[in-house]
C-alpha cells in the first residue's frame, strides 16, 4: 500500500495524534490496515491484523474523538448522517471510519449516535494488477465463467474482487457492482475512489439483494458483483441474475468446497449451479479450482 494513503488518513487526527501518525516509520505506513482510537486508550495502528500502540502519544480523550469527527466531515457531521446510522461513513479517497459509543433510538431505529467511544479509521487501498493472473485462469475460452471468490476474514478477497471488476469492465464488459458497505469502490460525490473500471456502474448503500435486483432492471449488465453473500435474500437476488443470463461474481467466507457444502445457505450455491470457478484466497495467494456438485 502506498504512503499517501496512510498520510491521508492521518490527516484526519487531532494534531497531537497526527503527529504521533506520521512520526510512525515508513514500513509501517505501507502495512499499516487501520488507525483506532478508544476514549481513555492509546491509540493503535493495525497491521497484519495485529495491534500495537502508536508511540508518543496519549491516551486518546473524548474530544479527540469529537474532533476526528469534525474533520473528517469538514464540521458537517450532519451531511453524513444517514452513513452515521449504520455505524461507518466513507470520506474522500475512500476511506472508511467505524463509530461506536451510545446509539439513539426511536421506534426500533437509530436516530443518531451521541457519546463516541471508539473509531475505526479503515485506510482504503487497491492493488491495481493483484487479480491478473486469477482473471487469466477464469477466462475460458476467452470468456469469463464468473466466479466465488472464499477465504477467511482479512484474506484479501475484498482487494481481488475490486481488481477483477477492473479488469472485467476494462476489457470491455457492462459491470454492475452492488457496493452495499461502499468498501469496492467508495464513492464520494459519485466518484469511484478505488479504481472499479471504465464500464463499470455502482450502487452503493443499498442492501444487497435490493442492489442486485436494481441493477439488473436499470443498468443492463453482463456481469454483477457484491461483496459478502451473507443472507438468503442475496441469494436469491442472485439466482434471478443468474437466471436473467448475466454473469456473477461474489465473495463468501470459507476455506474450501466442504465449507461450502456444510452451511445450508452457501450449499445453495452448489446446488443450482450459479457459479462456474471457486477461488480460494489467502494471504498466500489464490488457487482458482472448478466447482463440483
Amino acid at each position: 500500500m502506498a504512503v499517501g494513503a496512510f498520510e491521508e488518513v492521518a490527516a484526519l487526527l487531532p494534531p497531537e495524534l497526527s503527529r504521533g501518525a506520521w512520526a510512525l516509520p515508513g514500513s509501517v505506513k505501507r502495512r499499516a490496515q487501520e488507525l483506532r482510537l478508544r476514549a481513555g486508550r492509546e491509540p493503535t495502528v493495525v497491521m497484519d491484523g495485529q495491534e500495537f500502540p502508536i508511540p508518543g502519544c496519549a491516551a486518546v480523550t473524548t474530544r479527540d474523538l469529537s474532533l476526528t469527527m469534525e474533520i473528517a466531515t469538514c464540521s458537517s457531521a450532519h451531511t453524513a448522517l444517514e452513513s452515521i446510522k449504520r455505524g461507518y461513513f466513507t470520506v474522500k479517497g475512500g476511506h472508511r471510519i467505524g463509530l461506536c459509543g451510545k446509539a439513539a433510538v426511536e421506534e426500533g431505529r437509530v436516530r443518531n449516535l451521541n457519546g463516541l467511544s471508539s473509531l475505526n479509521l479503515r485506510i482504503a487501498h487497491d492493488v491495481v494488477g493483484c487479480g491478473e493472473e486469477t482473471y487469466s485462469a477464469l477466462l475460458q475460452g476467452g470468456r469469463f465463467q464468473g466466479a466465488l471468490l472464499m477465504g477467511p476474514p482479512g484474506s484479501g478477497k475484498t482487494t481481488l474482487l475490486r481488481d477483477l471488476v477492473r479488469l472485467l469492465s476494462d476489457g470491455g464488459l457492462r459491470v454492475g457492482l452492488c457496493d452495499e458497505r461502499g468498501e469496492v469502490a467508495a464513492l464520494w460525490e459519485g466518484l469511484p475512489q478505488l479504481d472499479v473500471g471504465s464500464r463499470t456502474d455502482v450502487m452503493e448503500g443499498l442492501p444487497k439483494a435490493q442492489g442486485l435486483l436494481a441493477l439488473l432492471r436499470g443498468m443492463n449488465p453482463q456481469v454483477l458483483a457484491c461483496d459478502e453473500i451473507t443472507d438468503p435474500a442475496d441469494m436469491a437476488a442472485l439466482e434471478i441474475c443468474a437466471n436473467c443470463g448475466v454473469t456473477l461474481l461474489a465473495t463468501v467466507h470459507g476455506v474450501d468446497q466442504a465449507d461450502l457444502r456444510g452451511k445450508p445457505l452457501y450449499r445453495g450455491i452448489l446446488e443450482r449451479h450459479l457459479f462456474s470457478s471457486l477461488v480460494k484466497v489467502s494471504q498466500l495467494g489464490c488457487k482458482v479450482e472448478s466447482l463440483t456438485w
